[in-house]
């Protein structure tokens, strides 16, 4: 009997360090964004630390993702409509300069884009996007913690649930 006590409290224990160190990566992946800088399409910087003290909305896409295209005027959208409320929207190309431009130039957006090029499927999946799929958006409260993560197209019924629960 004491041996099965002694079993259940090490994997307890083995549990919980696993996830303290899960924990602990998410916590140093979410400084390294904070403290990261992008180039703009076009010229520029996009700096995540400007953008901390408010919910942020980040997503990550590809000029050649049809769902990440057909989701963009949605993210739009919600970027005008939410940004009294303080929200920002953040886009990330996992692409390369001369498409993203080519491509904001026939579908303007009005949150801002950096371009993250393939270094942004790494950053995805440390923010927990396993699989690296996109597009992947994660939203940040205003504290800079991650409240929510999608991967996949973004659903209206999503984003209102997201900006009904943001504070």
């Amino acid at each position: 009997m004491w041996a099965g006590v002694a079993a259940s409290a090490a994997a307890a224990g083995g549990g919980g360090a696993l996830w303290q160190r899960r924990a602990q990566a998410e916590a140093e992946m979410q400084s390294l964004l904070w403290s990261r800088t992008f180039a703009k399409p076009g010229g520029g910087d996009l700096t995540f630390a400007a953008l901390r003290g408010k919910p942020v909305l980040l997503n990550f896409w590809a000029t050649w993702c049809a769902p990440c295209v057909t989701e963009l005027p949605l993210l739009d959208r919600f970027h005008h409509d939410q940004q009294a409320r303080g929200w920002q929207v953040v886009g990330l190309a996992v692409d390369n300069d001369a498409p993203v431009r080519q491509f904001l130039a026939q579908h303007p957006v009005g949150f801002p884009v950096g371009l993250a090029g393939f270094e942004g499927v790494s950053l995805s999946r440390a923010l927990g996007n396993a699989g690296g799929g996109l597009p992947f958006s994660v939203v940040f409260d205003a504290s800079g913690a991650v409240a929510h993560r999608k991967v996949g197209a973004i659903t209206p019924d999503e984003l209102a649930h997201w900006a009904a629960s943001a504070p």
